[in-house]
């Protein structure tokens, strides 16, 4: 005769596993913060002055250069590191403003379906308008706006997508029991996104965030390409990409190296989110 049996996971065996996965999620996040951190700090570490001529016209790395010059002999290193501050900032405020207005908007339109509706219709016609063509028009009207327009233009233009994302996630929770109870008790509409809806859209809103921030680079970083923020001798990634790409042939790392900072830094945060996203659910083992 065979008697059933279980077995459960040793305590020691699901705090190891929890160590790891924590260890993990940090060694992910690693990178993202690093290169946060390398760009604000950047201008500190400077070697040289961003705006003084140091050696010649795209010239090859040296002593003197180590990343070699721009297109005016300045120091690329020099340019690099404080051109990175600018545009991460701008796009953590982008993907802040925008993941808090659709949060709101979003849990708005689950909770109250006749609002959701004219909501969701809004969002819909705004998806419309392609981000560049809309931050040009904000842009070229707001000529003396700089980073400011860039940044509000992608701000207005990135929450409607954001809205239906977070609507679609908060709408299963909206017609939850718990929230059904708790607005029949009397509930103000304020304490149920804040207290009952938001706490359950922790994931998504992180996630949200880091695609966001993915976002926010990318547009700002056209916009600079495009000569519609930041201007010269402003140092700035995607500005370097733009000034220095006629002579990417003498110097290439004048192109490469900010190139490749702005793709390294989406892919990061982006991964970043992603591990310190929070778990839903365990799991155990039970066998008979």
């Amino acid at each position: 005769m065979t008697t059933p049996s279980a077995r459960y996971d040793d305590p020691r065996d699901r705090r190891a596993e929890r160590g790891t996965s924590r260890r993990t999620r940090v060694l992910r996040a690693a990178p993202a913060l690093a290169l946060v951190l390398l760009a604000l700090a950047g201008p500190l570490l400077a070697p040289h002055p961003i705006d003084r001529p140091l050696v010649a016209p795209y010239a090859t790395p040296d002593a003197a250069a180590v990343l070699g010059g721009d297109l005016l002999g300045r120091d690329v290193l020099s340019r690099f590191l404080a051109g990175g501050g600018p545009l991460v900032l701008n796009a953590l405020a982008i993907a802040a403003l925008v993941t808090a207005a659709a949060a709101l908007l979003g849990v708005l339109a689950a909770l109250r379906p006749g609002l959701g509706r004219w909501v969701e219709r809004a969002a819909d016609l705004a998806i419309l308008v392609p981000a560049v063509l809309g931050i040009m028009l904000v842009a070229l009207a707001w000529q003396d706006g700089g980073r400011l327009a860039i940044a509000a233009a992608a701000t207005v233009l990135g929450v409607p997508y954001a809205t239906r994302v977070v609507a679609a996630a908060a709408a299963p929770i909206a017609v939850s029991g718990y929230i059904e109870t708790a607005a029949a008790s009397g509930e103000r509409l304020w304490y149920l996104i804040v207290r009952e809806v938001l706490p359950n859209l922790r994931a998504t809103l992180l996630a949200l965030f880091g695609l966001r921030f993915v976002e926010a680079v990318y547009v700002v970083s056209v916009a600079a390409f495009l000569q519609l923020g930041p201007q010269p001798p402003t140092a700035d990634w995607a500005l370097m990409i733009r000034e220095n790409s006629p002579g990417i042939m003498l110097n290439p790392l004048a192109v490469a190296i900010p190139a490749l900072a702005v793709g390294v830094l989406a892919l990061s945060v982006n991964l970043a989110a992603d591990a310190l996203m929070p778990k839903t659910g365990t799991t155990t083992e039970v066998s008979l």
